[in-house]
Parts: C-alpha cells; sequence; structure tokens
C-alpha cells in the first residue's frame, strides 16, 4: 500500500508543477499586461498647442478633402470649420452655425410648402402608383427635419475625429520618417462632389418631367436632401479609404523597419501608432454614430417601399408597356438606395480588415529564433494590443458596420416584402 502511494504520488509530481508553472506562468503575463496602457494617446505622443503649427503642417487629409467639408458646411449640415492651426473646432455662435440655422430656416419653410401639397396627393390619388410615390417623396422629405439633431448635434464629436487625423499623421511621421500621403484622393473628391451634385440634379429633373403633378418648382425642396443624402455615402467612404491607406502604409513603413533590425524599440513605437490608428477607426462610428444610424433607416425604409411598389405594380399591370416609366422609376429608387448602403458596408468592412490584417501579416512573417528576449516580449504585447483594441467600426455599439450588416438588411427586406406581398394578394 505504502509503495502504491508513493508511485502515485511520483506520477502526479509532474502534473502538479506543470500546472503550476502554467499558472504562475499566466499570473505574469496578466500583470505585465495589466500595467501597461494600451492607450493611443501616449506620454511618448502627447501634444501641446506649440505644436499644432506641426500638426497643420503634416496633415495632408485635411488639405485633401477640404472640398467635402465646404460642401457639408454650404449644405448647413456640419458646420465645423479650421479655427486654430491644427484644429477642428465647433461653436453655435460661430458665423457657420449662424448661416446654418438661417439656410435650414428658409429651406424648411419651402420643404413645408411643397410637403403640405405631397402629402396632399395622399388624400386625394385612388391609384396605387401615384400613392406609392407620393409616400417616397414624403419620406424624401424628412431628412432634413433631422439634420439639426443628426448634424449639429454631432458636430463637436466630428470636430475631434478631425482633429485626431491631424495628431495622428504628426505621429506617423515621427515614427515612420515619412508624410503620411493619400494618393488621388483629392481629384476622387472633386470628381465625386461633382457626381454627387450632377445625379441630385438629374435625379430630380427626371421625376419632374416624367410624372404628372409634380411641378418643377417641388423640386427646389429636394436638392440640398438629396445631394446630402449622396454626400454623406461619399464623406462615409472618403474617411474608410483614408484609413485604409494609412494602415497599408504603416504596414509597409513597420516590414522596413524589422527588415533592418528586431530592436524592441521599433515594435514599441510601431505598437502605439497602430494603436492610435485602431482607435482613429473606431471613433469614425462613434462620431457619426447619429448620422448613420438614421441613414440607415432611411435607406431600409426607402428599399422597402420601391421595391413594393415595383413588384405591386409589376403584377397587376396585365400590359407591361403601359406607365412602363413609373415602375421603371421605383426600381431605380429602389437600385439607389441599395447602392448607398453597399458602398457604406463594403468600404468600412474593407478598411476594418485592412486595420487588422495588415500588420498581423507583417508579425506573422517574423523569425522569433532571431531576435532577442525584449524583442519577444514587444511582440508579445503587439499582438496583445491587437487581441484588446479589435479593429472595428461600431455606431457606439448599437450595430458594427460590416457586409455582415448588408446581409441582415436583405434579409429582414425580404421579409417585410413577403408579409407586404401576402397581405396585397389577401386583399385581392
Amino acid at each position: 500500500v505504502i509503495l502504491s502511494i508513493m508511485n502515485n504520488q511520483r506520477m502526479d509530481t509532474p502534473n502538479l508543477l506543470l500546472s503550476e508553472i502554467k499558472s504562475k506562468k499566466r499570473k505574469y503575463y496578466d500583470n505585465k499586461y495589466s500595467n501597461f496602457t494600451f492607450n493611443g494617446t501616449l506620454k511618448d505622443y502627447s501634444f501641446h498647442s506649440t505644436e499644432n503649427e506641426n500638426i497643420e503642417r503634416y496633415d495632408q487629409f485635411y488639405r485633401d478633402h477640404k472640398l467635402l467639408l465646404v460642401l457639408f458646411r454650404v449644405l448647413a449640415v456640419m458646420p465645423i470649420q479650421r479655427s486654430t492651426p491644427g484644429r477642428m473646432t465647433f461653436s453655435w455662435n460661430s458665423t457657420a452655425t449662424l448661416y446654418a440655422f438661417i439656410f435650414w430656416i428658409f429651406m424648411t419653410i419651402i420643404v413645408l410648402i411643397v410637403g403640405q401639397e405631397r402629402i396632399q396627393i395622399l388624400y386625394t390619388t385612388k391609384q396605387f402608383d401615384e400613392y406609392i410615390y407620393a409616400v417616397i417623396f414624403v419620406i424624401y422629405l424628412i431628412p432634413h427635419f433631422w439634420i439639426p439633431f443628426v448634424g449639429w448635434g454631432v458636430a463637436t464629436e466630428v470636430a475631434e475625429y478631425k482633429s485626431s487625423w491631424g495628431k495622428f499623421q504628426l505621429k506617423f511621421y515621427r515614427v515612420t520618417g515619412t508624410t503620411l500621403q493619400f494618393p488621388h484622393l483629392k481629384s476622387t473628391i472633386v470628381i465625386i462632389s461633382i457626381g454627387c451634385i450632377l445625379c441630385a440634379f438629374l435625379f430630380l429633373f427626371a421625376l419632374s418631367f416624367f410624372l404628372e403633378g409634380y411641378p418643377l418648382w417641388h423640386t427646389l425642396a429636394y436638392y440640398h436632401i438629396v445631394i446630402m443624402i449622396n454626400m454623406n455615402c461619399a464623406l462615409w467612404y472618403i474617411n474608410s479609404r483614408a484609413i485604409k491607406t494609412a494602415s497599408i502604409a504603416l504596414a509597409h513603413s513597420f516590414q522596413k523597419e524589422i527588415l533592418i533590425s528586431y530592436s524592441a524599440d521599433i515594435f514599441s513605437k510601431y505598437r502605439k501608432l497602430w494603436i492610435n490608428l485602431s482607435e482613429l477607426l473606431q471613433s469614425l462610428g462613434n462620431a457619426y454614430a447619429r448620422t448613420y444610424s438614421t441613414y440607415c433607416i432611411f435607406i431600409f425604409v426607402n428599399i422597402v417601399i420601391a421595391v413594393y411598389g415595383a413588384f405591386a405594380e409589376i403584377f397587376d399591370n396585365t400590359n407591361l408597356s403601359r406607365d412602363s416609366y413609373k415602375e421603371f422609376g421605383l426600381i431605380v429608387d429602389g437600385l439607389y438606395c441599395s447602392i448607398l448602403l453597399f458602398i457604406f458596408c463594403d468600404c468600412s468592412h474593407n478598411a476594418t480588415l485592412c486595420v487588422a490584417k495588415g500588420i498581423q501579416n507583417v508579425l506573422l512573417k517574423i523569425d522569433v529564433r532571431q531576435i532577442n528576449r525584449k524583442a519577444k516580449s514587444e511582440i508579445d504585447l503587439f499582438i496583445f494590443a491587437i487581441e484588446m483594441n479589435p479593429a472595428i467600426v461600431s455606431l457606439k455599439g448599437y450595430v458594427n458596420v460590416n457586409r455582415e450588416l448588408l446581409t441582415s438588411f436583405i434579409a429582414t427586406i425580404t421579409v417585410y416584402l413577403l408579409v407586404l406581398m401576402q397581405f396585397k394578394f389577401t386583399l385581392n
């Protein structure tokens, strides 16, 4: 019996030692990581007012997309401005806000006049297609009334987000020794801005030409709304593209650095820079949470009504050539909103994927046998930082903006359409 007990103790000892070693190692890393601050605004890269001139010098992103900010001020959507070098600000007492308020009041009068006539059609018309068009035109007027809530209400957060771009670019220069560039971004913004304005004018002129009971002066209430919808999509695309470009540039610079030396300082400074980029991506969704939450709701409602109206008209009309342009108009409206939704989700997905995978691919290619213990520790910290700071675009936690959101929209829209079509067939 004594021998058997001794044998059992001898067999259990290695397992006990192994478990103790694992637990001690886990506690060691937990203590080590818990004492480390994974914050993008680190002491080594803190900024003072005297460095605003340097931020202004290296803020290439602001110079490239300045036209976009001007257009949003003209539309009275986002009255932020460059009050001091290297800093975007918003103030309720500024001239930009005063102009936005006056412009919004003036356009509100026009929108109310046009909206009253469009609502009157809902009570007078008996044709299904005319009723659907009237509903859609009323829905297109709604975004005007939430501008103070989704535009001016988040202007302070948006100004902070825009200012953080300048700080990040200065950090990028200090770490990499090169200026962050955005190839062809300025020309792309010019083309997109002109395209958004032209599309709005052509869309509204076409409606006035093809639809009866839609006079040309009614388009005055819709120009700034349709342009704003287009520009919001363009703004999201430009910001996502800029973050993607910054991530690619960061990964390339990091790879060049480690080819020269596996210094622990290199891993440390690039880790801090990557954390700042990840926080920049997260702040994009947080700053524009209200704007794009309502944007998604607007697109969802438009797609459901437009597609339902088009299908209902196709099933009801035996002669497809009769009033075919009306069905075509509904289909165009559905496709238009679907394209906006796809761009919104897809560009966020690409930016998120690039930020998350770009630097990870470089880290995985490192041969840890050729580096010292301190550098290995920094790599562990880098990997842990990536796990603790996931590169996601979230509208303040309500929804993550990626391709999964697109598939969720498609599934929900399909369910709504099936229910609506069942109601229609039941009534018939």
